[in-house]
């Protein structure tokens, strides 16, 4: 019987050694408020498009990296304009030179040359 405990007695000293030599893998940092890391936006997919809604634009990383950014339909609206062309005419209408005459060019009316093939 004293040999039985023995023997156990060395198998949790052998367990306890090698406890204690095992070191856990580095945690990776929690990433910022805003941020998230590509497989817990995966996993968490409703939870980002909610935040998106209450807390604005959401950063996902790859390799700590930022890839891409959410934003609700409204904000990418918003951010796109619509493309009429008339951010260009009020750009240009706003210019300090408004006196340059500038000719255009229809796509139609532009020479094309013979080529023999």
């Amino acid at each position: 019987m004293h040999l039985h405990r023995q023997r156990m007695r060395d198998n949790l000293v052998d367990m306890t050694r090698i406890s204690l030599r095992y070191k856990a893998p580095p945690k990776r940092p929690a990433p910022p408020p805003g941020h998230w890391v590509l497989q817990d936006a995966k996993a968490r997919f409703s939870e980002l498009v909610r935040r998106v809604h209450s807390e604005g634009p959401q950063h996902v990383t790859v390799h700590g990296r930022d890839e891409v950014v959410v934003v609700s339909a409204d904000e990418y609206r918003r951010m796109r304009g619509e493309l009429t062309g008339q951010g260009l005419v009020s750009v240009m209408q706003a210019s300090p030179h408004q006196d340059i005459e500038l000719t255009v060019h229809h796509p139609d009316a532009m020479p094309v040359r013979d080529v023999q093939l």
